[in-house]
């Protein structure tokens, strides 16, 4: 399928072909891309169905139904029910997209999603909405902060996290022609394009959006416009920071995690995520058993966070540029102890 490519706009290059992200970007809800790369999808392939879990709104599925109404099933407050559901119709050869809140999609199903999906290698399409503390103002109960520790370790389980529209459409086109299980994590709060023209998305391989020698930034989603951020104010200060978009965690690009090892020396992880399990767990494993290198990882910390605006949680938890550059200085001295 080819998607349809997304407006672009706050993205831009500076004199040395790296990507820079405006403060004044336009903000994008990368659900919308998602809605509308699904219906345009299911216009070619009547294959394609949705189940949801009375979340036809938060779901951004209120198009798909008026367009048809024949393919969508809500089953209720019902996840376990859903992804059951989900698994039978794609046992009869149909391609379904369950929709529901990443907390309790992946939270309250964990063991329809392992055993009918994973270990059954079910073709069906998990879609996590609003991941991370996009729930803010409604507590600890609805912030999804371990669906990636989780989704991760299930073997035959493709595990993604896109960073903007534009590698929403293009995930969502690959999960599509992946005969296979997959995880989509979706954020639903406002990101800018942080990807060029014509820059592919690649199941499995990291997106080099900045190249550097001094320490590689890795971050995926919501994060990855902030590491480019942070590598902005590095370079303000003469440091020339890589940055990696590790959109797909499962499978995890090892290679481009080795290469920043040995190029760089230092590596930050950033992910709006429990600093335990998530992308920044996956690049330590592969780290020690390669090229050991001081590694820090920024995202939640080992705590429920307090109920507030998405805006509040990210500023109180250092989810920010702010702490990834500071991480990154950081890092860096740590690699300067050891030379």
């Amino acid at each position: 399928m080819a998607p349809q490519s997304a407006q672009r706009h706050g993205i831009g290059s500076s004199a040395e072909g790296v990507a820079v992200v405006s403060a004044s970007a336009q903000l994008f809800d990368c659900r919308d891309a998602f809605a509308r790369t699904l219906e345009e999808a299911a216009a070619a392939d009547a294959r394609i169905v949705a189940v949801v879990n009375d979340s036809l709104g938060s779901s951004k599925m209120g198009g798909f139904r008026k367009l048809y109404p024949r393919r969508l099933v809500n089953v209720g407050i019902a996840e376990q029910n859903m992804v059951g559901v989900g698994c039978g119709l794609a046992n009869g050869g149909l391609i379904p997209f369950v929709c529901g809140a990443a907390c309790f999609l992946t939270g309250r199903a964990m063991e329809q999603v392992k055993v009918d999906l994973a270990y059954s290698k079910s073709n069906v399409k998990l879609c996590g909405m609003s991941g991370g503390m996009a729930y803010g103002p409604l507590g600890p109960t609805h912030h999804s902060i371990e669906d990636l520790a989780w989704t991760r370790v299930l073997p035959n389980l493709t595990v993604i996290v896109p960073a903007d529209p534009y590698e929403t459409e293009q995930a969502l086109g690959a999960a599509l022609e992946l005969d296979g299980p997959v995880y989509l994590r979706l954020s639903r709060m406002g990101v800018p394009n942080v990807h060029g023209e014509g820059q592919a998305f690649r199941l499995g391989r990291a997106t080099k959006l900045r190249e550097g020698r001094d320490v590689t930034l890795i971050a995926n989603g919501t994060l990855v416009c902030r590491a480019l951020e942070a590598a902005r104010q590095l370079e303000q200060e003469g440091i020339a920071a890589r940055v990696l978009n590790m959109a797909t965690l499962r499978p995890l690009d090892e290679e481009a995690i080795t290469a920043a090892a040995q190029e760089t020396g230092c590596i930050v992880t950033a992910e709006e995520h429990s600093i335990h399990g998530g992308l920044g767990g996956a690049v330590a494993e592969v780290v020690t058993a390669t090229v050991p290198v001081p590694v820090k990882i920024v995202g939640v910390p080992d705590v429920f966070a307090p109920t507030g605006s998405t805006a509040f949680l990210f500023e109180h938890l250092g989810l920010t540029a702010a702490a990834i550059h500071d991480a990154a200085i950081a890092v860096m001295r740590r690699k300067a102890r050891k030379c």
